[in-house]
């Protein structure tokens, strides 16, 4: 596979996940994948699964706008730094627990890679959001300056 059909599918990626398209994102990915994401127990493998997880973000931030600030491409996969923006109106799934909608808005960062298996189709998908920096700028977590001291 070349680097611009990579690209390509990378960029068909983003929109759907810009365009809050979980189908679309799913009809790049291959019947048996693994997607690993830092804010899950386990490794998603099934299209409900990936639906429920980009649902909950959509729901957090029903307004999200997500871009590719960084792309390195290789022979069959590529990585990704990403931003997304938003305001955080509806509650908010992460770690086993729900958050309550903030009213804040915010430009987070995150990082994926993906690998591709010989037919061009997603067989492993691995996310890194900066939850840290999410939840500092929803006010849910203290900044290094408001730290408590012991």
């Amino acid at each position: 596979m070349d680097r611009q059909e990579i690209e390509r599918l990378d960029d068909l990626g983003l929109k759907a996940w810009d365009e809050h398209d979980p189908d679309a994102l799913l009809a790049l990915f291959a019947d048996s994948f693994v997607w690993e994401d830092l804010t899950l127990p386990q490794p998603m493998t099934t299209a409900d699964e990936v639906r429920q997880y980009m649902t909950s973000w959509f729901t957090a931030f029903p307004d999200m706008r997500a871009r590719a600030t960084h792309r390195v491409v290789g022979e069959d996969g590529a990585g990704v730094e990403l931003e997304f923006t938003g305001t955080n109106t509806g509650p908010l799934d992460m770690g086993g627990a729900t958050i309550p909608p903030t009213g804040k808005s915010v430009v987070g960062r995150g990082s994926y890679f993906v690998q591709l298996d010989s037919d061009g189709k997603v067989s492993r998908f691995s996310s890194h959001p900066d939850v840290a920096g999410l939840m500092v700028q929803l006010g849910l977590m203290p900044m290094g300056s408001e730290a408590p001291t012991a």
